[in-house]
């Protein structure tokens, strides 16, 4: 199984600075440290969302990930690579060359300007991304508040892998708790079921998802690993206390006005890395709301002291 259960793994770490013609690769390697010195995060999810990888040329995108993949070589434990596109034959391009610089697995979003009509019509296309990664590990990225694709998931992965042998499981940032409980107890023991809303992460551990994928966690890792730790060990009380940590602070940001923008710029504020601005059409944060967020984080719900030495494996 390519995704040991109950891991962090971060959404996508931030596209980085982008120039006239080119992208800052040289920070990646720091990024990395980072993520894994700091924060405790062994694994990561690049080009995704939080990535902006819809705003990125394929050529773009293979860049960051080959970089990614490079730099994370007997650091990170697992590079997971988000390759979908609009265009069928982009995608398929981009999961061929994961399989060239090898990630260890791949991910694909729906299509959401001609969107899958049904279950059937997204399993076919995702069987034609796969057929051209066919060692590769292959999730389906379930994110319909951004594709609009609301294709149900349980439906979906029905008999998946008599079409795609490789299929691994899903990236599953849906808010549907009954969808996300009927897909845990359908997959086999060689799946995984991730989950991608930050702020709902224990609700979905109790339906017993296997990991965790999310933005924040590029700066909360730590208290992500110390929550998933608690919850592992019984202590409820504690879980919940940094559950609700998270939601105070998500919801504060939301306030303010939360998007990826935001979120990158208090990245680079909590991390001291410089990311760059964000692509158009995603607006460069004001450096005022950033602030006010980061104090929130510093001076009321993240005392560098609730720090632990736990780290997901």
């Amino acid at each position: 199984n390519p995704c040991p259960k109950k891991q962090v793994i971060t959404r996508d770490p931030l596209p980085l600075k982008l120039k006239p013609i080119e992208i800052n690769l040289s920070v990646i390697g720091p990024y990395i440290d980072y993520l894994k010195e700091k924060q405790g995060v062994n694994n990561v999810f690049v080009n995704g969302t939080t990535g902006e990888s819809m705003s990125l040329s394929v050529e773009e995108r293979k860049l960051l990930a080959e970089e990614w993949c490079r730099k994370a070589k007997g650091k990170m434990d697992q590079v997971i690579v988000h390759v979908g596109c609009l265009s069928l034959k982009d995608t398929q391009e981009l999961a061929h060359h994961a399989a060239q610089i090898e990630a260890d697995g791949i991910a694909v979003i729906a299509p959401s300007f001609f969107k899958p009509s049904s279950a059937d019509v997204l399993r076919t296309f995702l069987q034609e991304v796969a057929s051209t990664a066919p060692t590769l590990p292959f999730y389906y990225y379930h994110v319909p508040s951004v594709t609009g694709v609301n294709v149900n998931v349980r439906e979906l992965i029905e008999g998946i892998e008599k079409v795609i042998p490789s299929f691994r499981g899903v990236k599953f940032s849906g808010s549907d708790l009954m969808d996300l409980g009927q897909c845990i107890s359908y997959i086999p023991p060689h799946w995984s079921v991730l989950y991608g809303i930050d702020e709902q992460l224990l609700g979905a551990l109790v339906m017993g998802v296997h990991g965790a994928v999310g933005s924040t966690y590029n700066y909360v890792g730590c208290h992500v690993n110390k929550l998933i730790s608690a919850f592992e060990t019984g202590d409820l009380v504690q879980a919940r206390t940094i559950q609700f940590k998270i939601q105070e602070l998500v919801s504060f940001a939301i306030k303010l006005g939360f998007d990826v923008g935001v979120n990158k710029q208090l990245m680079n504020e909590l991390s001291g890395l410089d990311l760059g601005p964000p692509r158009l059409p995603v607006m460069t944060c004001p450096a005022a709301r950033a602030l006010a967020i980061k104090q929130k984080y510093d001076n009321d719900y993240f005392d560098s002291r609730l720090v632990t030495d736990y780290f997901c494996d």
